[in-house]
C-alpha cells in the first residue's frame, strides 16, 4: 500500500538546519496497524506528516498504490487528504463554536458531498455520541472530544486512519476507549498509522517502528492478520474525479462557513462594518445631494429655453458703459418676423420690451420687473403657466390689459388666495389676472419669480412707453445649426440695419446652450467632488476591513490548519475569506444604503435642499462595497491560502 525509499528530510539552512528524517525506507501494507514510537525530536512526526501528504520530503520516493505522490501539487495532496485519509490530533483541533456533529461533516465541506448528513450522523453513532450531537466541544470531556475528532476522520470512509497521540491529553480511561476505537476500525479493515510516546499504548499495535535521530532503529511485527496483499486501486483515478472548484455545494458550504465565522464575533465583525457603513451612506447622501442639485438646475436651464440666441442692441463688450449716441441697434417687429422667415434654420422668434412697475391690489403694492412679451415667447422660454392660460395672439393684437404673475408677486400681493380673475394696477392701470408662471428660483442676485408678464404690444404702447423691443429670441432647430444660425442672422440684422462699421459696436448676440452647457458642467463636477470625498471615508472603512480580517487570518490559523488537514485547498481557504470579507461589506453597504436614503430624505424635509436618491447610485454604492470588500480582503484571504498546514496546527 505504501512504500517510502531514501527519504529525507531537513528543517532550516546552514547552521542551523536539522534533519529530522534520514534515510528512511518503509513498506506499509493495507490494514496494518502500525505504532511509531520514539522520544521527542525522533522523527516519528515528521514522518507521520509525510505519510499523511502534509509534508514533502527533500529527497527520496513516496509511493501510495505504486504511484509515486511526492511530485503532486498542493490542490492534489488536498484531495487525497480528504478521500483517502483521516486525522485524529492530540489536542483534537475541533472548531470551538460548532457542535459536535457540525465538527464531523467539516471534511464533507472540501469533497462535494455536503448532502451527506446522514453519513455524520452515522460516524458520530458508530463513537456513541448521538445524544451529544449539538453540543459545543467546551461542553464536552477530553474523551468524548477525541471520539467526535475519531468521527471526523472517518466520515469520508477513509482507507487510512492517522493519529497523532490520540491518547496524550487522556485520562486512562478515556485512553481506553479511544484505544478500543481504533483497534476496532482496524479489525474491519482500516490501515492505522498512530504515533506515541507511551509504550503501553504502541503495545496494542500488531506492528511497532521505532525511530531515533530521524532513523528507525527498530521494525517489530507482532500480528500479520488482517492484512490485505496488493490493492488495485489506482491513485490517478481517485485523482482524475477531483471536483470541479467552487460547486454549487461547496460554494454554499463556504457561505455558511463564512456567515458562522462573522456571527461568531458580531461585535467585532459590526465594528469593522461600521466603516463601510458610513462610507455608503456618505456617498448616497452627497450624490443625493449633487443628483438633486443637477435636477433642480436643469429645470432652472429649462427655464432659459433650448437652443436659444439672445439677441440684444448696443454692443457686448461695453455693458454698464456710456455708449455713444446711435450706436445702440433698435429691433422691430419686422426684424422679429424677419428672423422667423429663416425656415428650417429657426424654428421661432419672440421680441420682448421690458422695465419695471409698481403692481398694486387692494392695500399691497409691489415694486417689480415688467416684461413685454409676444406669442411665441411662452414655450421658447418655458413660461407656459401651469395654473391658468398663457396670451392669445389676439389679446397682444388688441393690447389687452391682461398678466400672468410671478410667484414671488403672487405672494407679496394675494398670500394664500388665488390671484385668478381678479384685477389689478401696474402703474395705475387695471389688468386682469390670466396665470401664474411655474417657479424658476433666483439665479445669481436676480429672482427670476419677481416678475409679471404682459402683452408686447401693451408694454410698449400703454404701460412702458417704448416704441422698439429690447431685443429678441430666437429658437433654432437642433444645436448643430447654432453656429449657422448666428452668422445668418447677424447678416441679416446688418443688412436691414445697414450696419457699415464693426456690428460688434452695435448690437450683441449670446448663445444660451453655452450658458446651459456651463451650468450642466459645474453641477457634473460637484457631484463628482462630493462623490470622491465621500469615497475616501469607504477607503478607510476598506482598510479596517483589511486590518481585521489579517487580525482573524493569525486568530484561526489553526482552524485554518485543520480544514487544509481534512481536505481544504488553498483556493477553498482563500474563497472562505473573500466570502467573509465581502459579506461584512456587503452587510455594512446594505445597512449603509438605507442610513444614506434616510439622511438625504431628512436633508430634504429638515434642511430644504434639494436631493434626489438614483437607482443607479444605490447600484454603485452597493457596487463599489463589494468591490472594496474583494480588494481589501484579497491579501488576508491569500495569507490565509498560503499558510503551512503543519505549521498552522502547532500555532500557539
Amino acid at each position: 500500500m505504501i512504500e517510502l525509499k531514501n527519504i529525507y528530510k531537513t528543517y532550516g539552512k546552514g547552521d542551523i538546519a536539522v534533519c529530522a528524517l534520514k534515510n528512511i525506507s518503509l513498506k506499509i501494507n493495507q490494514g496494518e496497524f502500525l505504532a511509531i514510537i520514539g522520544p521527542s525530536g525522533s522523527g516519528k512526526s515528521t514522518l507521520l506528516h509525510i505519510l499523511g501528504f502534509l509534508d514533502r520530503p527533500d529527497k527520496g520516493s513516496y509511493k501510495i498504490f505504486g504511484t509515486d505522490i511526492s511530485r503532486l501539487s498542493d490542490d492534489q495532496s488536498a484531495y487525497l487528504r480528504n478521500r483517502l485519509v483521516g486525522f485524529v490530533f492530540q489536542q483534537f483541533h475541533l472548531l470551538r463554536r460548532t457542535s459536535a456533529l457540525e465538527n464531523v461533516e467539516l471534511p464533507l465541506s472540501y469533497s462535494g458531498e455536503r448532502g451527506l448528513l446522514e453519513n455524520a450522523v452515522q460516524k458520530l453513532d458508530s463513537v456513541g455520541l448521538t445524544e451529544r450531537a449539538k453540543h459545543l466541544p467546551s461542553e464536552l470531556s477530553g474523551g468524548e472530544q477525541q471520539r467526535v475528532a475519531i468521527a471526523r476522520a472517518l466520515v469520508n470512509n477513509p482507507l487510512i486512519i492517522f493519529a497523532d497521540e490520540p491518547t496524550g491529553n487522556l485520562d486512562t480511561k478515556s485512553e481506553e476507549e479511544i484505544v478500543k476505537i481504533l483497534k476496532g476500525l482496524n479489525d474491519r479493515g482500516k490501515t492505522i498509522i498512530m504515533v506515541t510516546h507511551e509504550k503501553e499504548i504502541a503495545g496494542h499495535a500488531k506492528r511497532i517502528l521505532t525511530m531515533r535521530d530521524g532513523e528507525i532503529i527498530s521494525d517489530e511485527k507482532k500480528d500479520r492478520s488482517n492484512i490485505s496483499g496488493e490493492s488495485k486501486i489506482s491513485i490517478q483515478n481517485i485523482l482524475s474525479e477531483t471536483h470541479s472548484y467552487l460547486g454549487k455545494i461547496e460554494f454554499a458550504e463556504h457561505i455558511r462557513q463564512s456567515f458562522r465565522a462573522i456571527l461568531t464575533n458580531k461585535v467585532r465583525s459590526f465594528l469593522s462594518m461600521l466603516g463601510i457603513l458610513f462610507g455608503v451612506a456618505a456617498v448616497i447622501a452627497m450624490l443625493a445631494l449633487g443628483q438633486g442639485a443637477k435636477a433642480s438646475m436643469e429645470a432652472r436651464i429649462k427655464s432659459l429655453g433650448s437652443n436659444l440666441l439672445s439677441i440684444q442692441g448696443g454692443s457686448g463688450r461695453a455693458r454698464g458703459a456710456m455708449r455713444a449716441a446711435g450706436s445702440v441697434t433698435r429691433f422691430m417687429q419686422g426684424d422679429i418676423d424677419a428672423i422667423a422667415g429663416l425656415k428650417p434654420m429657426v424654428k421661432r422668434a419672440a421680441g420682448y420690451a421690458n422695465g419695471s412697475g409698481q403692481i398694486v391690489y387692494m392695500n399691497e403694492n409691489w415694486n417689480t420687473r415688467v416684461e413685454g412679451v409676444g406669442y411665441d415667447y411662452g414655450q421658447m422660454r418655458a413660461t407656459i403657466p401651469e395654473i391658468g392660460r398663457w396670451f392669445t395672439k389676439e389679446e397682444i393684437t388688441r393690447r389687452d390689459k391682461v398678466v400672468i404673475l410671478g410667484l414671488t408677486v403672487v405672494d407679496k400681493l394675494f398670500d394664500n388666495r388665488n390671484p385668478i380673475g381678479e384685477t389689478v394696477k401696474i402703474n395705475r392701470i387695471n389688468f386682469k389676472v390670466i396665470g401664474i408662471v411655474p417657479e424658476k428660483g433666483a439665479r445669481g442676485w436676480r429672482d427670476q419669480d419677481d416678475i409679471i408678464y404682459i402683452p408686447l404690444t401693451t408694454a410698449m404702447y400703454r404701460v412702458l412707453g417704448k416704441n422698439y423691443l429690447d431685443g429678441i429670441y430666437a429658437e433654432i432647430s437642433d444645436v448643430e445649426s447654432i453656429e449657422e444660425a448666428e452668422k445668418r442672422i447677424k447678416q441679416l440684422i446688418i443688412k436691414r440695419h445697414r450696419i457699415s462699421q464693426n456690428p460688434d459696436d452695435y448690437f450683441h448676440m449670446h448663445n444660451m446652450s453655452e450658458f446651459q452647457e456651463m451650468l450642466t458642467s459645474t453641477t457634473q463636477t460637484m457631484s463628482i467632488l462630493l462623490g470622491c470625498i465621500a469615497s475616501i471615508s469607504l477607503l478607510v472603512g476598506g482598510i479596517g476591513i483589511m486590518n481585521i480580517m489579517l487580525v482573524s487570518v493569525t486568530e484561526r490559523t489553526r482552524e485554518i490548519g485543520l480544514r487544509k488537514a481534512v481536505g481544504a485547498r488553498g483556493k477553498d481557504i482563500m474563497t472562505q475569506f473573500l466570502i467573509e470579507s465581502i459579506a461584512m461589506t456587503l452587510s455594512g453597504g446594505i445597512i449603509g444604503i438605507l442610513l444614506g436614503v434616510a439622511t438625504s430624505i431628512l436633508l430634504s424635509l429638515l434642511v430644504g435642499w434639494a436631493t434626489k436618491v438614483t437607482i443607479s447610485n444605490i447600484f454603485l454604492a452597493a457596487g463599489f462595497s463589494i468591490a472594496i470588500g474583494m480588494f481589501f480582503g484579497l491579501w488576508p484571504a491569500k495569507k490565509a491560502s498560503e499558510l503551512n498546514p503543519i505549521e498552522a496546527l502547532r500555532y500557539e
